[in-house]
This record gives C-alpha cells, structure tokens and sequence, in this order.
C-alpha cells in the first residue's frame, strides 16, 4: 500500500493522540515520550457491572396509554406523562474499563533528536525511533491475534537504569519474581462495578539483570532491549484466569511472533486498497499532523493521497478491535482510557455500532462482521427476546439504543432510550453481508433466526392508527426532538416522543422486505412471510414538508434543533437504498434536508460529519464529497488521524471510511456504478479489491479525470452491469463496445478492460 505507513514526529503528550493497536480482544495505545513511554492496555470484556433485572411492572400499560394520546394529537401532554411516569423505566449501563498502564521509564532528562512514530498499517507494527548523544534506539510493538499477545522490543541504555511501573484503580494483588531471563509478573485485578476480574501477566527477557517488587514496578540494568509480552485473561470468558496458556507463546521467540503477525494481519488488509492522487514524494514524506494542518490553514490545498491514507486506516482500526472471535468494536474501538469511558464506551446501537461497520463489506474486510453477527446471535438474541416478553409483552427480539456485553437491551438513560429499533437496524447487516456474498448458508445458518425473531417482534407491536395505517412507537427520532407549544403559557417546548417518525418507518419497513426476501429464498414460514407483507403494506409512506424537504416525523413539526447532529430520517438514502435515483420525488427531498441541516451547523461531529458524506456520496455529488470530506479531516480528525467526536470516538473513522468506498464505487441500485461520486480534485487514482453486491471483486484506475482500467473477478463467465463515469468506448477481446443510452453496459468477470 502506498499510503499504509501512518507518519508521526513527535511524542505523544496524551491518551487521545497515542497510536492504537490491537487484536481484536486485546488493545494498546502507545504515547508517551523519550523518557517514559507509556503503554495503555485494553481487553474488550473488562467491563464493569454484569448481567441484571429488566423488567419494568406495567410498561406496556404505559406505552398505551400514550399511544392514545399521541392518536388524539397531544403530544406534549404525552411527553410530560412520560416523565412523571416512566422514571423506573430506563436503565444506566456500566463502563468499559481499562486494564492499566505499564511506564517504561528508559532514560533519563535527555535530548533527543530524529523522533518518528511510524505506524505500519498493512503490518499491525507500530516502530518509534530516535537519537540520543548521536546513538540510535528504537521500540517496536504488536498486539498478535494468532498468539493473544502483546509484544514489545525495547532498546534500552545498557549505561542507564531502565525502570517499569504498572498502575491501575482496583487492583487486588501484584507478584512479581526474577526468571532465568528477565521478569515475570501477574496483577489480579477487578471492574468498579460488579464481580468481574482479571490477570494482567507479563513476562520480560533481556540481556541484562532483571529485579522486582511486587508493587507492580521491576529494573533492568546493563540491559541492550528488552523484549516484553502480555497475556491479559478475563473472569467472563475464564474463570482461571489461566494467562499461562498464552504466555507459552512467547517461548517461540519474539521474532517468530512477529512473523505470524505480520502474515496473519496483512492478509486481511492488503486485499484491497486505494490509492488517490498522482504520487507526491515530498507530500506524503510529511507526517499525518503535518498535512492535517496544512490542510487547515490553506483551504486550496489538496491532499489525496491523505484520503487514501484515511481508508486504509478505517480498515486498520476495524481489523485492530473485531475479529472472527471477538466482540465487536465499541464506541472506541478496543481502546479506551481508565475505569470510566466516555458514553460507557458501550455499544451505541442508535448508529453507532452500526457505523463502525458500514465500510467492512466494500473494503473487502468482511470477516471482521463475524464479530457482530456472533454478538448479535449470543448475547442481544437471548437478551432482547427476554424484553421483548417481559416488557412488551411480546415475542421476538428488541434492542434499544444502548447494549453491553452482558445482553443488556432494555430502555435507558431517558425519554430518548425509548428507541426499540436498535437490533432492526442490525438486521440490515445480516442481510447486507447475504447480498454482497450471495451466501445462502450464512442468510439460514447465521441471520435467519435473527431477523426473522425482529420482524416478529413488530408484528406483535404494532397497532393501527385512525386511518387504518400500521404504526409503530411511542418512540423517537434518535436523540432529536421537535417544538410544541404549551397552550397554557405559549412558550415552545420540545418534545422527544411521536408515534412512526420517519425513520421507524424506514427501518420497520425495510426490515419487514428483508425478512419476506429471505422467506422466499429459505422457504421456512410462510405463515410468518403473509403477515408480515399484510403489515408492511399497510405502514405509513414517507411524505415531504412544507420546505421540500423529507419529514423526519410523522406530521410536519417545527424542527426544535434544526442543526441536529443527527440526520436519522435520512436511513433511507444510506445506509439503506430506499431512496434512490428511481425515486426521484424523495431523492430530492432528501437533499433539501441534507442543505438545511448543513446551513444550521450540522455535521459538527466527527460521525455525523461521516454519515453526510456517504449520503453526499448517494447523491453522487463529488463536490459535496470533497467538501464534507475536508471538514472531515480539518475539524473533526486528532492530529494521529483518529476521530474526533469529541472526545475520540472511533465510528467516524469507520464511517469516512465507507464514504470512501462509497464515492469510487456503489451496487445498491442492481448495478455496479464505478466512480459515482469522485470529489473534481481527485482527477488521477486507482483502487484494487474493492467488493460490490453480487459477490464481485472491482478494480479500477483512472488519469486526468478518465476511467482507464476495470477488473471484474467473481464467477468467472458471469455477467453483470456497470455503469461507468461516462460514455466511453470499452476494449473487449479487441472489439470496441460503447455505453447504452442509459449509460450502463453488460460486462463478464474474469476479465481486465481497457477505455479509450
């Protein structure tokens, strides 16, 4: 990958703009400085709390009675009801919690000199080197996903002390004792909340000698390097907290190590890549922070190849924090700072958890959903059917708009948690990874039971409102709320709750075609299947307001925050393809909704700021791309290139990503339109790897503006559609083919094609 080495020359001063790496269960943040490197540690189950007691006496009498009021229009009674009468309703979730820092204190107050911090992307190694006194020292660091490990080599001062300290809140005990080659120590520790506990063991080997305490600090002197690894074990997925089993790993030697490593996680990332712009040497010598500023401070900069970096880095951080065999990745990744995260650093399921995903199946990366769709099956699957019975009296499977680990998916934190179309949405996921991969044992084995107990759950749900339409709620337009006026006082007050806001009826409605979709390929219950299109066919149809735009609720209601950072009416445009070029009333609308939110200081966060460049990208507008795009980068990334809500919050780096993927290729419209939404300053470029729907694999190039080269791979002899940038004749076996009038044209996988 041209761009994959992420350029840094400076130390970093906090947590925030440290270098990640992870494993998927296992994450650290190196930061720090010459002096004392500090090295923050993750592992994704070290979450305080546990499971707990959901069920809430008489909810759905409650969410009848405002049913009613909201059938007779009184919306703002109904939202005051809510507050005095659902106040044990609504649950708080505990925090992801960190497992310590270790200090490496390896020189004393020196100078130093040619600092870099060069994190290889397609590697998982991050490398720092620098001079003291004109000799060169370096650290490298890994986090294995074959061993479970974190690996580290330091150089040390053989003339100076080097000393190490480990710190965490809530740490029960520490041993530490002299091996035949170094250290070994093991800190029992446990979450703020809860009975969760966990073993932090390290083992170090260097030339020099090693002594302890077991106060959780160890000295090496006359050391060259020491080389460190780490085994962090759970009580939630090992009551023996057995980390041994791990450490034995690192009796194959760091070097060895470091070779699986590096062939296990560039296997997934070198699959795809893009790479945009002509190349610039002297550009892409500078470091991240460098360009970022540049970009700031002159708005005619340009700086593709940063954009390319970008993606690369979206994928590099979803492989770090979800695997295969993992959760998935959390509002922060596998990465978080202390006993108490921002947001809990939980599973957001309102977008957030969704975002972090948007871009795995177009970057080609999509084993990394194995995390969520196990997630999905073993934890929400039986959590959420159990609200769903107790609360809802209902059954199927609901999930709100927070979760945990331990399968927490209840209403919580207030009016606006009274959101049930969480586990819906993730559905789209599911079915997503069917049509990309036209995996037909995955739809039955996998997603079937998951999407078929959520469209299940709103047929029991549902209830029909005066002009016989099928509606959905009380719920909200996730964390928005509209102006209503006190009749007694005359002041405008918001309110966040409504019967079918827009985006209930988007992703219901979606939900209940997915579902019918995949009985008329499994055939499993067609009892089922009939109800639920009796139902859909009846569910209210998006509408348009009084300023051409798309109403995000079920009447046109003065909009409370007209610059809300969300834009949740707009699902239907991305991430869903409802709204499409073949719909082109609601097509427009959609971007009178975009331009007012634009206007009214949206997108000020780094994932809302995301999620307008991919609907942008819907609506193939590559002006509007680029410019979201920069604001992107100049307003909302962290001088290590991560997002920046703020604080760092990881879903607008997977979301740019996919806004990328998005721009140079799409397949939602049944066709595979290459290059629909290039920014103009982007005139030379190329991708490989990227997947479209339909289980194709496309690689393109393009000069000066125009479309050189396309590979189609998938089933060879398969023809599929494409729609290209423009009218353009195409080399086939020689022969010159040129675009229908309807600028598509058929072509076949296996081959490479030319354009003149």
């Amino acid at each position: 990958m041209r761009n994959g080495i992420l350029k840094l020359n400076n130390p970093a001063d906090n947590w925030e703009n440290a270098s990640p790496l992870g494993c998927g269960s296992i994450g650290l943040m190196v930061y720090g400085n010459v002096r004392t490197e500090r090295l923050s540690f993750n592992e994704e189950t070290i979450w305080a709390g546990g499971p707990r007691d959901t069920f809430v006496p008489g909810y759905m009498d409650k969410l009848r009675t405002l049913r009613e009021m909201f059938l007779e229009n009184r919306c703002l009674e109904a939202e005051r009801w809510a507050h005095a009468n659902f106040e044990d309703a609504f649950f708080e979730i505990d925090s992801y919690e960190a497992a310590g820092e270790l200090f490496a204190d390896l020189h004393g107050d020196v100078d130093f000199d040619n600092y870099q911090r060069n994190l290889d992307l397609s590697a998982g190694i991050l490398r720092v080197d620098y001079s003291v006194k004109e000799k060169k020292y370096s650290r490298e660091y890994f986090v294995s996903h074959p061993a479970k490990l974190v690996c580290m080599k330091i150089g040390c001062d053989p003339e100076t002390d080097a000393s190490f300290r480990y710190k965490r809140e809530n740490v029960d005990e520490i041993e530490t004792h002299e091996t035949a080659d170094g250290i070994r120590m093991d800190v029992l520790s446990s979450t703020a909340v809860g009975e969760e506990k966990f073993r932090f063991s390290l083992a170090v080997k260097t030339d020099g000698k090693a002594s302890g305490s077991d106060d959780g600090s160890f000295t090496l002197s006359g050391a060259t390097y020491a080389e460190i690894f780490v085994s962090i074990v759970t009580s939630f997925r090992d009551p023996t907290l057995d980390t041994d089993k791990y450490l034995l790993n690192a009796e194959k030697g760091y070097d060895v190590l470091r070779s699986e490593h590096v062939s296990d996680f560039s296997a997934i990332m070198e699959r795809s890549d893009v790479e945009l712009g002509e190349e610039d040497p002297a550009l892409e010598e500078k470091t991240v922070s460098e360009r970022l500023a540049r970009l700031s401070a002159d708005e005619n900069a340009e700086d593709p190849g940063l954009i390319s970096l970008y993606f690369n880095f979206g994928k590099y951080l979803l492989v770090s924090s979800s695997r295969e065999d993992t959760f998935p990745a959390n509002l922060q990744g596998v990465w978080s700072d202390g006993i108490k995260a921002p947001w809990n650093a939980d599973y957001h399921t309102n977008i957030n958890l969704q975002m972090n995903y948007w871009h795995a199946e177009v970057a080609n990366i999509q084993e990394c959903c194995g995390a969520l769709f196990t997630y999905m099956n073993e934890v929400l699957l039986p959590g959420g059917r159990k609200v769903a019975r107790e609360n809802y009296e209902a059954e199927g499977v609901v999930v709100h708009h927070v979760a945990d680990i331990y399968g927490f998916a209840a209403a919580a934190d207030g009016l606006w948690g009274l959101w049930p179309l969480g586990g819906a949405w993730l559905c789209y996921h599911m079915w997503e990874h069917y049509l990309f991969t036209g995996d037909e044992i995955f739809l039955k084995d996998v997603a079937y039971e998951f999407i078929k107990e959520s469209a299940k759950f709103f047929t029991e749900i549902m209830f029909e409102g005066p002009n016989g339409e099928m509606m959905t709620g009380p719920s909200t337009s996730p964390e928005n709320a509209y102006a209503e006026t006190d009749p007694e006082t005359g002041e405008k007050c918001f309110v966040h709750l409504t019967v079918s806001p827009t985006m209930d009826v988007q992703i219901v409605g979606g939900l209940f075609d997915i579902y019918c979709e995949t009985e008329d390929i499994l055939g499993i219950d067609p009892g089922l299947r009939k109800k639920v299109a009796d139902i859909r066919a009846r569910m209210p149809k998006m509408k348009i307001g009084k300023f051409g735009q798309l109403m995000e609720w079920i009447e046109d209601y003065e909009e409370f925050e007209p610059g809300h950072r969300h834009i949740s009416h707009a699902f239907g445009l991305y991430p869903a393809a409802q709204i499409t070029r073949k719909t082109p009333e609601l097509y427009r609308a959609i971007r009178v909704t975009m331009d007012r939110r634009l206007s009214q200081g949206g997108g000020h966060t780094g994932w809302s700021r995301a999620w307008l460049i991919n609907l942008f990208a819907r609506l193939r507008d590559g002006k509007g791309v680029g410019d979201n795009l920069r604001a992107l980068l100049t307003n909302s990334t962290l001088p290590n290139l991560l997002d920046n809500h703020p604080p760092f919050q990881i879903d607008g780096n997977f979301g740019g990503a996919a806004a990328i993927g998005e721009m140079l290729i799409q397949s939602h419209e049944d066709v595979i339109s290459i290059l629909p939404a290039i920014p103009p300053y982007i005139k030379d470029g190329s991708f490989k790897g990227l997947r479209a729907r339909g289980n194709v694999t496309v690689s393109a190039s393009w000069g000066d503006g125009k479309l050189e080269t396309l590979t189609l791979d998938g089933e060879r002899g398969k023809e599929v559609n494409v729609e290209l940038p423009e009218k353009i004749a195409v080399l086939t076996d020689g022969v010159k083919n040129y675009l229908t009038e309807t600028g598509e044209i058929t072509l076949v996988c296996g081959k490479t094609y030319a354009f003149l």
